[in-house]
């Protein structure tokens, strides 16, 4: 059925519950995974009166390796244990949806598993959900995890 399963992870604990289910399920068909952790662009803010903030550039990209090396390795290190094959992923410089949706297309991956935030209200109008644009966005079946 499916042969290639895309798990896209923040590092959150609702991620990690989708990946759990991803590498479930990838082992049930015999499927491989390609685990992926896209991170934003470089944040500039605007702090009012045209004045701008932003977090140093090499600084902010170390902290975001960092933290995506480490998320990956826990996922690498789950899908050894289950026995799936595993390929680890950190997309930077991009944002999420469109970034999981281009490298589901780019590496022939025949599902998403991922997870959703939930978000309501103000939440959901402000923030959006990487979730509902994947599923807007994607060619491949979305399965979402909640």
């Amino acid at each position: 059925m499916y042969k290639h399963i895309l798990l896209p992870t923040d590092g959150s604990e609702l991620a990690h519950k989708a990946v759990r289910q991803g590498l479930e399920l990838a082992k049930a068909l015999g499927a491989e995974v390609t685990v992926v952790i896209v991170t934003e662009p470089w944040p500039v803010g605007e702090m009012g009166g045209g004045m701008m903030v932003a977090v140093p550039t090499s600084e902010f990209e170390s902290v975001v390796a960092e933290q995506a090396s480490r998320v990956l390795a826990e996922v690498s290190d789950l899908a050894a244990k289950a026995g799936v094959a595993c390929t680890t992923l950190h997309v930077p410089n991009q944002y999420p949806a469109e970034g999981i949706v281009e490298q589901a297309n780019a590496r022939g991956c025949d599902l998403i598993v991922m997870a959703s935030h939930g978000r309501r209200g103000l939440a959901k109008l402000l923030l959006g959900s990487q979730a509902t644009r994947v599923l807007t966005y994607s060619t491949v079946p979305v399965l979402i995890c909640k």
